[in-house]
């Protein structure tokens, strides 16, 4: 998995062209989210631990980052937005601090679940772009299933600690899941926890990409609506996170490795493959030899085909007790 710890630049509807960084093995996660567009976590834990060296991530970033400028692609952000919850990587404040001379904005992706760590809450603030999961209050167990050992209440009250000294762009992100979390209550809860962060900006999303529960089903426009008005009657930015990112992919320099790195964590639309395809002067059979081997899969969500990244279980080490 070595290979595919960096990947893009992907667009993204928060962050622009963001160059993606894969510091998690694949789906090594505190949390099993139903909705999560890489599948039920294989291996859920808290405690945090090297799964690589922060130099040979760093070697490779700025080695991606040298391949995109040659090619005169845009990165807007380098963005740890990995297989997993990122902060379970001990070495990600290190990571950071070994990325900030290439001078470009760097982004963590989090579910916040082990913001009430003092050591997490220090590498996150060296971050100038932080998202935290804020899917529900009352039925965080039910949509989020985490690790039998976090705690709600100490997880708000470090996000709470974070966001009174961190002094980069704190956002937030909450999933609307049809029958979890989409009543009224629910969302006014979340909205109430949100007026004391103080997010700069609070986003609201639905799944785009297939989820890890088949059953599972975005919240309907009319609930989209509601939450939108509750969370803009109360807070100072709120945007929806309900469109397709686009096709505008980054080809730099071997298609089946950055088709694999980046369906890796972000399954690709086939309209965006074939785009993506064409800007690399490839075929169809590109696609068709990676399925084949067992690299790549096929997947349909709500009309729509998408591609992504076979998950090599084997890889993946039981966590020891």
């Amino acid at each position: 998995m070595i290979n595919f710890v960096v990947y893009g630049p992907v667009p993204s509807r928060r962050l622009g062209h963001s160059l993606g960084i894969n510091n998690i093995p694949p789906k090594i996660c505190s949390y099993s989210c139903v909705y999560c567009q890489l599948g039920s976590t294989t291996d859920i834990r808290v405690e945090r631990q090297t799964f690589y060296q922060p130099e040979e991530i760093a070697q490779r970033v700025k080695r991606k980052v040298n391949q995109v400028r040659e090619k005169n692609e845009q990165i807007d952000y380098l963005t740890f937005v990995p297989d997993g919850e990122p902060t379970l990587d001990v070495n990600l404040g290190k990571e950071i601090e070994l990325l900030k001379p290439l001078g470009i904005k760097i982004a963590v992706i989090s579910n916040g679940s082990l913001i009430w760590r003092d050591d997490v809450r220090q590498d996150l603030q060296k971050a100038d772009w932080v998202s935290l999961k804020v899917d529900a209050i009352s039925r965080w167990r039910r949509i989020n299933r985490p690790h039998k050992l976090l705690n709600p209440k100490v997880i708000l009250d470090g996000m709470l600690k974070f966001a009174d000294t961190f002094e980069g762009k704190l956002a937030t992100e909450s999933m609307l899941i049809q029958g979890f979390n989409d009543n009224s209550e629910e969302i006014e809860r979340i909205a109430d926890f949100l007026v004391e962060l103080k997010p700069d900006v609070a986003y609201l999303a639905i799944p785009t990409r297939p989820p890890a529960v088949k059953t599972v089903t975005a919240a309907n426009e009319q609930v989209i609506n509601m939450a939108y008005q509750v969370f803009s009657r109360r807070l100072g930015s709120v945007e929806y996170l309900i469109g397709y990112e686009g096709n505008a992919f980054a080809f730099t320099g071997n298609i089946e490795d950055d088709l694999l790195s980046i369906t890796s964590v972000h399954p690709m639309r086939e309209e965006a493959v074939i785009e993506f395809l064409n800007k690399a002067s490839a075929g169809w059979e590109v696609v068709g030899k990676l399925i084949k081997d067992g690299s790549l899969m096929e997947a349909e969500y709500r009309g729509k085909k998408f591609y992504m990244r076979k998950l090599l279980l084997d890889q993946i080490q039981p966590e020891e007790e």
